[in-house]
């Protein structure tokens, strides 16, 4: 398994080895001793799987309690990962990282606890699969607007092969702006 810190370091690109012939392929998509030595001590405690079709926009969702790191794959199809830091005493805080992960490459995105996260579906359909740090609290989550332009995520438009803007939940188009991020906390 490589790792490879993006911009943000704290964020972390996994890419496994994978071993292909005429039957299939194997890999590796965790192993617990070198991922704490590359992302640090966290223990998962909840996997999920969703499945959702192209243009469909999930996110950018974070908890003001248990927040929860998250190890994101693409096990069918492809989809835009977004991570934005919402770690107040950070110096990248409202800065953000995305990578494009699909099922062909493996790939896996690393996302800390204290941070953002959504993915935008590029491919006809795309399932993902990503485990938890710590569990789901509906009463303590929350989401950013998608498109805030303070943020100003590159949501890579020029690759949508779909007209208008992506579909969201209720909850996703009700999603306040970057700066109440801070007032939402206590």
């Amino acid at each position: 398994m490589n790792y490879e810190p993006q911009a943000i370091p704290e964020v972390v690109l996994l890419t496994p080895r994978r071993f292909e012939d005429e039957r299939g392929f194997f890999m590796e998509t965790f192993r617990q001793s070198t991922f704490q030595e590359h992302c640090g001590e966290h223990t998962f405690v909840q996997d999920n799987h969703s499945r959702s079709a192209r243009g469909v926009l999930r996110g950018l969702h974070y908890q003001i309690r248990q927040p929860q790191g998250k190890l994101v794959r693409a096990v069918v199809g492809e989809i835009l990962d977004v991570a934005v830091d919402l770690r107040e005493q950070s110096k990248t805080y409202g800065q953000w990282v995305r990578a494009r992960l699909s099922a062909s490459t493996g790939q896996q995105l690393w996302v800390p606890p204290g941070f953002g996260h959504g993915f935008l579906v590029l491919s006809e359909v795309a399932e993902v699969v990503y485990k938890t740090t710590d569990y789901y609290a509906p009463d303590a989550e929350r989401a950013v607007r998608w498109d805030d332009p303070d943020l100003a995520i590159d949501w890579q438009r020029e690759a949508w092969s779909w007209h208008g803007e992506p579909e969201l939940s209720a909850k996703d188009l009700a999603a306040p702006g970057f700066s109440t991020v801070s007032d939402s906390r206590t």
